[in-house]
């Protein structure tokens, strides 16, 4: 592949991820982000948790009526791979619990979608090797978990090893690494700030434009091919609040989770569009992507 392909990614979980149980952001925010990638014809894959998909069947249809590609996010955000680093309260699956999950969280996709999604991201980008040997055996072609800003390996997409998910191999799905400016000499014990996510919003798009410049200068100077995949979710358009009680406690989000979220993250999310259209960069699915990779 030549030139810049870009993937934009929408993880449909539930409100500020696993810190809420509400779904406002797939409400409120899937109908403006339809519209924003439809005035630009750009199409995009929305990951929908088997949660999310099966409370709003409605907004899955919605999705793929408009062209864009629906994909699995795990049954509830949960984590299905290996964790990299601590969440109070957040532990992982057991390995062998992994397949039933991901089968259970396809079908759920499925009944809203009609048919079985074949694109799939890790909540957090937390994988394994165990989730990807799942998904080669579920018929899944593409995954968008690679987290390059801690792996730090795999520039581009590659086709993984059934015996470590981060290395080359000879299964049918492709990996898809997740964007990181690999340029930066990291100061985070996992490489976090590396991952520029959201800088969009709590700054704006023409700062993320910076790394993302950075990074295709870095790739090509590599002899790789420039596939920029974003991870993005609906409830960073919509106003967030800065505390949320429920159950038995009160969250208090960090303030990177819910800074600018609204109609400033729709503006610079258009803004960042416009961007890397005017270099030259077409906008694709994860499917769409597999289907044309060697």
């Amino acid at each position: 592949m030549s030139g810049i392909t870009a993937v934009f990614g929408f993880d449909m979980e539930t409100d500020v991820g696993s810190w809420s149980p509400y779904y406002r952001g797939i409400q409120e925010g899937t109908p403006q982000l339809i519209e924003l990638l439809d005035a630009r014809d750009a199409r995009a894959t929305f990951f929908f948790t088997g949660d999310a998909a099966r409370s709003f069947p409605e907004i899955v249809r919605s999705v793929d009526d408009a062209g864009h590609e629906v994909g699995c996010h795990s049954l509830y955000h949960e984590t299905v791979g290996d964790p990299i680093f601590e969440i109070p309260g957040v532990k992982p699956l057991l390995p062998e619990e992994v397949p039933l999950r991901l089968r259970v969280a396809t079908d759920w996709v499925a009944e809203a979608l009609g048919r079985q999604p074949i694109s799939f991201r890790a909540p957090r980008l937390w994988a394994s090797t165990t989730v990807l040997n799942a998904l080669e055996d579920m018929g899944y072609v593409a995954d968008a978990s690679y987290p390059l800003y801690y792996y730090e390996e795999r520039l581009a997409p590659y086709h993984p090893s059934r015996d470590d998910w981060t290395q080359p191999g000879e299964m049918r799905i492709l990996e898809i690494p997740n964007f990181a400016d690999m340029t930066i000499d990291s100061q985070d014990e996992y490489g976090r700030d590396r991952d520029q996510w959201p800088l969009f919003r709590t700054q704006s798009a023409e700062r993320l434009m910076e790394h993302i410049d950075a990074f295709i200068s870095y790739v090509r100077e590599r002899g790789e091919p420039v596939v920029l995949c974003f991870y993005f979710h609906p409830w960073e358009f919509v106003e967030m609040p800065t505390r949320m009680h429920y159950g038995e406690g009160t969250v208090v989000p960090d303030y990177f989770l819910v800074e600018n979220c609204g109609p400033y993250a729709l503006e610079q999310l258009g803004a960042l569009m416009e961007l890397l259209a005017a270099r030259g960069a077409s906008f694709t699915t994860a499917r769409d992507l597999a289907a044309g990779w060697g």
